[in-house]
């Protein structure tokens, strides 16, 4: 009944978008206001974020939002993954800003993706393909931007030992600094998750995790929590898959041991296997994941010059969008840890 309701009440806030604030065909946007991008906070049951605004017929990911609320990072992807890029929307006063390209990831010959935000809200941290200098197109580094004054600085990248030559993908960081990502391992073939100290002003020689975070047959773009206390894992090929890559959980405890994973279970996991993209938001409250799901109620009825346009732009069509749910999730796996 729950799910039943919040179809009906999507379809309604679908339509009237649609008819009012934002037209697909032009993209105008006519201003959004309130916490959380204007957006009802969802309760335990999952919810498409911002349809038609940030959720779109497009391919979105990686949604980050700063600690004061004020800023919403996310990937956006187009051309058969050609261009995939940054964008970023703020809050003045109470009004949102329409989303748009960030401004250090408007070049279309290099990949902008993955942003996270420090949790004292003065690092934004991405992947990118641009090069260390003039040369050709580097591989996928992590970058980061500070803010200072109230704008964001020229990205630099993050250096040794952390970047090397191969690739490095999707940072998360804790208070204390400790950068937690992916890595590709040229020698094995495959990509697992480490993480790396911030002592003194340097990070530390990298560190693999263990079997309870490096899961499956394959894992990936793990986000840890501020306070280190828990990792988000999306992984492939574990027995207990919903389909395809599913959002797993592991908590660490004063030891830094870590909890045998937890399938995060039928709210965030589908049988759609684009599920790899998590976060949660600053003060804890909500988890936002990406997911390839397609909605029952978006089914074409019948087949029409206009009909094709409408789920072509509309989000839920198959692409990725970006989803949340309240963070009480979170607690609730954490009773069922097993070190």
């Amino acid at each position: 009944m729950k799910n039943l309701l919040y179809s009906i009440l999507l379809a309604i806030v679908v339509f009237m978008i649609r008819c009012s604030s934002y037209d697909g065909a032009s993209e105008k946007f006519s201003g959004i206001h309130g916490d959380y991008y204007g957006q009802i906070p969802p309760s335990d049951t999952a919810k498409l974020f911002a349809p038609y605004t940030i959720s779109t017929g497009m391919n979105e990911r990686d949604f980050a939002i700063s600690p004061d609320g004020n800023e919403i990072f996310f990937c956006r992807e187009a051309g058969n993954f050609k261009y995939t890029t940054i964008l970023h929307t703020k809050r003045a006063g109470n009004t949102w800003s329409a989303p748009e390209v960030f401004e250090y990831c408007t070049n279309p010959d290099f990949k902008y993706v993955e942003p996270h935000i420090s949790p004292d809200g003065l690092k934004l941290f991405f992947i990118s393909t641009m090069p260390l200098d003039s040369g050709i197109i580097g591989n996928e580094d992590i970058w980061f931007s500070e803010k200072v004054n109230g704008d964001w600085t020229k990205p630099k990248n993050l250096g040794y030992p952390v970047n090397t030559g191969s690739k490095e993908y999707f940072p998360s960081v804790t208070r204390d600094g400790t950068i937690y990502y992916t890595h590709l391992d040229t020698i094995a073939k495959d990509e697992f998750i480490y993480r790396s100290r911030f002592v003194n002003g340097k990070y530390q020689d990298p560190e693999k995790l263990g079997p309870h975070v490096n899961i499956g047959k394959a894992r990936y773009n793990a986000f840890v929590a501020a306070d280190e206390s828990y990792i988000i894992v999306p992984a492939y090929g574990m027995p207990d898959s919903f389909g395809g890559t599913d959002y797993y959980i592991s908590f660490r405890d004063s030891l830094d041991n870590w909890s045998q994973p937890v399938n995060m279970g039928p709210e965030i996991n589908s049988e759609n296997g684009r599920e790899w993209s998590a976060s949660v938001t600053g003060d804890g409250k909500y988890l936002f994941f990406m997911s390839a799901r397609m909605w029952n109620g978006s089914k074409i009825k019948e087949l029409s010059r206009q009909s094709l346009n409408d789920f072509y732009n509309a989000p839920m069509n198959g692409n990725s969008d970006i989803y949340w749910i309240s963070a009480s999730v979170i607690d609730e796996l954490r009773l069922l840890a097993v070190f």
